[in-house]
C-alpha cells in the first residue's frame, strides 16, 4: 500500500512525506475529549477480537449502503495493522470520496492524497494507543472510539501495551449508533487530521459543513441486516478457526505423545521388536484403524514376515504370515511418487492387480503404507488398513503423524542395529584377544620347548666329541623330531591363513574315497609307533561312488581327524572310520573313537582356532589347536559340512563331515599323493 501511495503523490503533487516536525504533538486522547463533551456516555471493555468484528461490520454498512458518500475515518495504531486492511479501504473509497485513514508510520506509510487520504501521525501521539472508526452517512451513523488498557506486568514494568501476544489485548471505550456521539467523534478526528495535514484545511472545512449531524433516524429505523450478517459471519469464522486450532493442538498432542512413547521405549530397551510393538499399538489406537501391521524388509524384497500387529475385533489376523509387498510399479501407480503410499479406495479399477487381490482377500477398503527409513535405507514398513464399507481419506494431520512415527522408528531400528553390530564387534574383539592369548601360550609351549630340546642336543654333540655312537644317535633323533614338530606348527599356521584368505585354487575331480582313507591311515601310522596307537578299523566300502574333491586337501582332513582321534584315545581303545551315502547326494564320513569325549556345550567351539579341550598349558598331549579349524575350512571349501557329536566326558566322540558325490560319467580314478606336511 505504501508503494501505491508514493505513486499517487507523484501524480497529485500534494502531501507531506512526514508529519510537521515543527508542530507540537497533541497530548489529548480522542476518547478523553469525547467523554468530556458527552459526560453521560459510559465506557465498556472490549477484547481485540470483538473490536475487529465490530469494525468489519461497520465497514460493511458502507460497502452495502446506497452510495450516499458517507464520511469514514479510521485510525490504526500502527502501520502494520493498516496494511492488513488496505484492500478493504480501497473498496470503501469506491463508495465515497470522504475517507480518511490514520496510522503511525513504521516503514512506508506516509501522508498522501490518493483514492483516500492517509495521515501519518507521530508515534508519541495518544492516537497510537487508540482504536477509532467513524462511519457517518445520510441514513446511518456509527462510531467506535476505544483506548487500549495497559496491562501491568510485575515482572516487566516497562512492557509495551502492544505485547507479543496480540490475543490478550484489551480496550475500553464507546461503541454506539447514536448520531450525536458519532458527529462529535468525527469533528474531533477531523481536527486531529487538520493538525497533521494543514494543506487539507479547505476540504476538511467543507466536510465539517456537510456533516449530516441533525437528528436523524434512530437505531430502530436503520436496516440492521448487513451489520448483523457481517457480525455473525465473523463470529462463525472465529469459531471455525478456534475449532481448527483445537484440532491442530489435539493432533500435535497425539503426535508428541506417540513420539515420546517411542523415544521412551528406545531409552528403556534397544530391542527392535519391543520398539516396533509400541509404535504399532499406539499408532493403531491414535488413528483408530482396523488393522496396523509392521515388518522388517529391505529394498528388493518380494515378501516380509509380519512381526507386529494391532487389530480390531472380527478382523482376520496377519501376524507371523508372509505378507506380499507391492512392487515398485504398483507403488508408483498407487502413490504417484509420494513417500507414503495412500490408497483411498482399493476398489477403483485403476488400482494394480496385486492391490485389488489383497484388498479383496483381507477386506481392505483404504490402505496406507509408511516406509521406515534411515538416511534413504529401507529398514521396514508400517501398514494401516481400514476395513469399513466406505473408504477413508487420510488427512494431512494423520499423514504427518505417520511420518513422525516412522522417523522415530527408523532412528530406533538403526540405533538397535548399531548396538547389535557393536556387540558383535566386541565379541570379535574378545575372540581376537583370546586368540592372541592362545597364540602366545601355544607359541611358548610348542616353539620354546622343542627349541630348548634342539639346543641342548646340539650343544651336547658339539661339546662331547667322544660321546658314544648310540647316545649320539638318540640326540640326533630327538633334535630331528622336535624340528619336525616345529615345522608342522608353522605349516599349520600358514595353511589356516591360506584357507581363511580364500586364496586356495581347488582342483576338484572324481576320487575314490577308499584311496583317500588308505593314504590318511598310512600317514598316521608312519608318525606314531604302533604300540602307542589304538586299534584303527576302516569300514569304507569300495562300492561307494566317487566323490568330487581335491585329493590332497581331502587326505589332509582325514589325516588330521584320524590323528586327533588317536591322540585322545588310549592304546587299548579303538578308532573307527565309516562312510555312507546320504539322501542329499553326498557321502557322509564318520570318524569315531572311544577316547575322553567332549562336553556337549563345547561341540561347536572345538572347531575354533587354538581350541584345546584341556587348556593350552595343562595339556597332556601336544598340538597347536589348529587342526579342527583347518578341517572346517577345507570341508566348507569343498562344499560339505562338518560337525562333532559326543555324549560327554569319557564317552568317546564322533566327527562327521560330508563330501559331494561326483555327478557324471565315472572317470578313471586319479592317483593321489599325500599332501606335503
Amino acid at each position: 500500500m505504501g508503494s501505491t501511495n508514493r505513486t499517487r503523490r507523484s501524480k497529485t503533487g500534494r502531501g507531506a512525506e512526514h508529519p510537521q516536525s515543527s508542530a507540537t504533538v497533541p497530548s489529548e486522547s480522542i476518547l478523553e475529549l469525547l467523554l468530556a463533551q458527552l459526560p453521560k456516555q459510559r465506557t465498556q471493555n472490549y477484547f481485540k477480537a470483538s473490536l475487529t468484528a465490530l469494525s468489519h461490520a461497520m465497514e460493511d454498512l458502507v460497502l452495502s449502503g446506497p452510495g450516499d458518500r458517507p464520511l469514514v475515518i479510521a485510525s490504526f495504531q500502527r502501520e502494520r495493522f493498516y496494511r492488513q486492511e488496505s484492500r478493504r479501504y480501497q473498496r470503501i473509497a469506491q463508495q465515497s470520496d470522504r475517507v480518511y485513514v490514520l496510522a503511525a508510520p513504521e516503514t512506508e506509510f506516509r501522508s498522501a492524497s490518493g483514492e483516500y487520504e492517509t495521515v501519518a501521525f507521530e508515534p508519541t501521539d495518544p492516537l497510537a494507543n487508540e482504536w477509532h472508526l467513524v462511519v457517518l452517512g445520510e441514513r446511518y451513523a456509527a462510531c467506535l472510539i476505544c483506548a487500549e488498557r495497559k496491562v501491568i506486568d510485575l515482572h516487566s514494568p516497562t512492557a509495551s501495551p502492544l505485547g507479543a501476544d496480540d490475543r490478550v489485548r484489551r480496550f475500553e471505550g464507546i461503541w454506539t449508533f447514536d448520531r450525536q456521539t458519532t458527529c462529535a467523534a468525527a469533528r474531533l478526528l477531523l481536527e486531529r487530521i487538520r493538525h497533521y495535514r494543514p494543506e487539507l484545511a479547505e476540504k476538511l472545512d467543507r466536510t465539517l459543513t456537510e456533516l449530516p449531524c441533525p437528528v436523524g433516524p434512530s437505531l430502530t429505523e436503520i436496516d440492521p441486516e448487513p451489520f448483523a450478517h457481517r457480525l455473525v459471519t465473523y463470529l462463525q469464522a472465529g469459531q471455525y478457526k478456534l475449532l481448527k486450532a483445537y484440532r491442530s493442538i489435539s493432533t500435535q498432542e497425539r503426535k508428541e505423545r506417540l513420539t515420546n512413547l517411542i523415544t521412551s521405549a528406545i531409552r528403556q530397551s534397544l530391542d527392535p521388536a519391543e520398539v516396533m510393538g509400541v509404535a504399532v499399538q499406539q499408532l493403531a489406537q491414535a488413528l483408530r484403524v482396523c488393522r496396523c501391521i509392521a515388518y522388517r524388509c529391505k529394498d528388493g524384497d518380494a515378501t516380509a514376515r509380519v512381526q507386529h500387529e494391532a487389530i480390531a475385533s472380527a478382523i482376520p489376523s496377519l501376524l507371523k504370515q508372509d505378507w506380499p509387498l507391492l512392487d515398485a510399479e504398483a507403488l508408483k501407480a498407487a502413490a504417484q511418487g509420494q513417500s507414503i503410499v495412500c490408497i483411498a479406495d482399493t476398489r477403483e479399477e485403476q488400482q494394480p492387480a496385486l492391490v485389488q487381490a489383497l484388498a479383496e482377500q483381507f477386506s481392505i477398503s483404504s490402505w496406507a503404507i509408511v516406509p521406515v527409513r534411515y538416511r534413504d535405507k529401507l529398514l521396514g514398513a508400517i501398514e494401516l488398513h481400514h476395513c469399513g464399507s466406505l473408504p477413508r481419506l487420510w488427512s494431512s494431520d494423520e499423514l504427518g503423524l505417520m511420518e513422525a512415527v516412522a522417523t522415530q522408528l527408523g532412528a530406533a531400528l538403526m540405533q538397535a542395529q548399531t548396538y547389535a553390530d557393536l556387540e558383535d564387534l566386541n565379541q570379535q574383539l574378545e575372540a581376537l584377544d583370546r586368540t592372541r592369548s592362545n597364540l602366545i601360550a601355544i607359541t611358548g609351549h610348542e616353539l620354546r620347548t622343542p627349541l630348548s630340546t634342539i639346543q641342548v642336543c646340539l650343544e651336547s654333540l658339539a661339546s662331547e666329541p667322544d660321546m658314544p655312537l648310540e647316545l649320539r644317535q638318540v640326540m640326533l633323533d630327538t633334535a630331528l623330531g622336535d624340528a619336525e614338530r616345529m615345522r608342522i606348527l608353522v605349516q599349520d599356521f600358514l595353511t589356516l591363513s591360506h584357507l581363511e584368505s580364500g586364496r586356495v585354487n581347488w582342483n576338484l575331480e572324481a576320487l575314490p574315497l577308499t584311496e583317500c582313507v588308505d593314504l590318511a591311515l598310512s600317514s598316521v601310522r608312519a608318525k606314531v609307533p604302533g604300540e602307542r596307537l589304538p586299534q584303527i578299523a576302516s569300514r569304507v566300502s569300495d562300492d561307494l561312488p566317487p566323490v568330487r574333491a581335491d585329493g590332497e586337501w581331502l587326505v589332509e582332513v582325514l589325516s588330521k581327524l584320524l590323528d586327533n582321534a588317536c591322540k585322545f584315545t588310549q592304546p587299548e581303545g579303538s578308532v573307527t572310520i565309516e562312510a555312507t551315502p546320504n539322501p542329499d547326494g553326498a557321502i557322509e564320513v564318520v570318524i569315531a573313537d572311544t577316547g575322553r569325549g567332549i562336553e556337549p556345550n563345547r561341540l561347536e567351539t572345538v572347531f575354533d582356532r587354538f581350541y584345546q579341550e584341556e587348556g593350552s598349558l595343562r595339556r597332556t598331549v601336544g598340538g597347536t589347536g589348529l587342526g579342527l579349524a583347518i578341517c572346517r575350512q577345507i570341508i566348507l571349501g569343498l562344499g560339505g559340512m562338518i560337525w562333532a557329536e559326543s555324549d560327554g566326558k569319557d564317552c568317546g566322540s564322533q566327527f562327521h563331515f560330508t563330501i559331494p558325490v561326483f555327478e557324471g560319467d565315472r572317470p578313471k580314478p586319479a592317483m593321489i599323493s599325500p599332501r606335503r606336511r
